[in-house]
């Protein structure tokens, strides 16, 4: 069974660069972790199992869907007791933007934030 990845893809004249979903999962997640109030992100084994085989860890928190040359994601995270989680949720979502658009130079479409629990200890020192 091959996988299958999606890339957005930069063409110019000395060539093309394809940036994998993979790596998008990842500027989003280091993105969304150092945000005040996220204990962690959250394994979301409520999905195919397929995609669950083929992904790896920090995929299971973070989704990046790339259509042509935009990309939006579905973030789960679980927030630290005490938080607002609507503030939360913000933060995330400008925190993962930011980030995006400064490494690749596109600002996604769309940052779905979901808030899947909330842990009774603090997160220690980020």
């Amino acid at each position: 069974m091959s996988e299958t990845k999606d890339y957005i893809t930069y063409a110019d004249e000395g060539g093309s660069v394809s940036i994998s979903e993979d790596v998008l999962t990842v500027i989003a997640g280091g993105a969304a972790a150092e945000v005040e109030g996220v204990y962690a992100l959250y394994p979301s084994y409520g999905r195919d199992i397929g995609e669950l085989l083929r992904k790896k860890a920090l995929s299971r928190s973070i989704r990046a869907v790339v259509k042509e040359s935009s990309v939006s994601f579905d973030i789960f995270v679980v927030a630290e007791i005490g938080c607002a989680l609507a503030k939360l949720g913000e933060g995330i979502q400008r925190a993962v933007s930011e980030a995006v658009e400064a490494s690749i130079g596109v600002k996604p479409e769309a940052v779905n934030v979901r808030i899947c629990g909330v842990s009774l200890k603090k997160a220690k020192d980020k």
